[in-house]
């Protein structure tokens, strides 16, 4: 099973737009991708969470950031379902879905629970060089927050370009709003460097290790 940290394996797979290699399909373009699986095509909560994720996935897309569905249904149960949810929803399914009717992929990601023969309701969001950056579990009977996923990539990419924290429910957080973070002085040159900051009214702080300051 894979970790946050890790390179995402270097498989083939088959989709709904053709055969591509991961991360490579996405990576050559510079982008990140949201990886995620559902239990089953053709299911209530599944499909709740493409209609979410279609409505969504234009800020995605600002983001630099693209999803890309899979369960372990074959392709053409996944074409015939995008085909209902656009008959029936109003809605195009305009981001590819993995056909891992083997397996394969899912297994070696974890994502198969060893209760079940179904996939679990994982993400993966992984950043332009191929490396895991976070994972995020839920069981079949509860369907995803894609908001809550837009959120965390947005931060993912602050903290990345900005090498800063992002606290609880940022950018609403109940103490520092949409503060960011900055990383806890590690020695005294660095504490003392934080009081002149603060004085200079640079960054706020709580304490020496706990500074932070309005997003750049």
């Amino acid at each position: 099973m894979v970790v946050i940290g890790e390179k995402f394996p270097e498989v083939e797979v088959k989709t709904t737009d053709g055969v591509v290699k991961l991360p490579d399909y996405f990576v050559e373009k510079g982008k990140w991708f949201v990886l995620f699986s559902h239990p089953a095509d053709f299911t209530p909560v599944c499909t709740t969470e493409f209609y979410g994720m279609q409505k969504r996935v234009e800020e995605f897309r600002k983001l630099g950031a693209e999803p890309i569905g899979l369960s372990i249904d074959q392709v053409f149960s996944h074409l015939k379902w995008i085909e209902w949810i656009k008959e029936n929803l109003g809605v195009e399914i305009t981001f590819p879905v993995i056909a891992d009717d083997r397996g394969t992929l899912a297994e070696k990601l974890g994502m198969i629970p060893s209760t079940s023969t179904q996939t679990a309701r994982a993400v993966f969001v992984v950043d332009n060089k191929g490396i895991i950056r976070a994972i995020v579990y839920y069981p079949a009977e509860v369907g995803r927050d894609w908001d809550e996923i837009l959120r965390l990539v947005k931060a993912l990419k602050i903290n990345t370009e900005k090498k800063v924290a992002l606290p609880h429910k940022w950018p609403n957080n109940e103490l520092i709003g949409d503060g960011v973070i900055l990383p806890p002085a590690g020695t005294t040159e660095q504490i003392k460097k934080r009081e002149e900051q603060k004085v200079k009214g640079e960054i706020e702080c709580y304490d020496w290790w706990f500074c932070y300051k309005k997003l750049e």
